[in-house]
Order: structure tokens, then C-alpha cells, then sequence
């Protein structure tokens, strides 16, 4: 198994076995994130309720914002079971925020 990959399995296990609870106070620990060799940094983690589960991956480099194909081999690693789409971010900003949304409609309250 190559670096990035044990990386990626390292923080898919911290996250699936800390999960954070919504509403959360959004402290994220160290085992939820890696910097690479080459400086950049990423942040895994899975925010769940009782109707649905969110992945996020914040990726955030000090010299410059990263690139699409660093960004997509790891979101290929670490989003399991869903599509990441990017959130906006702000201009000149060197990090990227994706999520992935998962929802159970058999756990939503119903609407009024």
C-alpha cells in the first residue's frame, strides 16, 4: 500500500470510529488530519445525526490552493458511498472544502 493510501485508510478509521455528532462544536483532533510530505494538509471527518451522515474533506496548502488531481486522488480514497461536491470558498483562499451528503428519509421528521 502506497503512502497516500495508508494515510487515507488512517483517517477514514479515526473518523469512522469518532464520528462527530450533530450539532457539534467543530473542534477536530489530530487523528483527523495528515500533512503530506509535500505540505499538504488533510482533514477528514464524518459529522452524523439521527437522518443523515456527512463527509467532509478539507484539503489547504500554505503556498498555494491545491490542485484538482491532488484533491480528486484523495476524495477517491476517502469518500466512500457518496459524490463530494466542493463548497465555495473565498477568493485567494489556499484550501478547498468538499462534502458528501448522505440521507436516511426513513429518519427525517415529516414535514409539516
Amino acid at each position: 500500500m502506497g503512502d497516500i493510501e495508508a494515510q487515507a485508510a488512517g483517517l477514514r478509521a479515526a473518523a469512522e470510529a469518532r464520528p462527530m455528532r450533530l450539532p457539534v462544536n467543530r473542534r477536530v483532533d489530530e487523528r483527523h488530519h495528515v500533512v503530506t510530505n509535500d505540505g499538504l494538509s488533510v482533514w477528514y471527518t464524518i459529522q452524523v445525526s439521527p437522518h443523515s451522515r456527512i463527509q467532509e474533506v478539507i484539503f489547504e496548502r500554505s503556498d498555494r490552493m491545491p490542485s484538482d488531481e491532488e484533491c480528486e486522488r484523495w476524495l477517491r480514497l476517502l469518500v466512500v458511498g457518496a459524490e463530494a461536491t466542493e463548497a465555495p470558498g473565498l477568493p485567494g483562499a489556499m484550501t478547498r472544502r468538499f462534502e458528501a451528503f448522505e440521507r436516511s428519509p426513513e429518519h427525517e421528521a415529516p414535514l409539516a
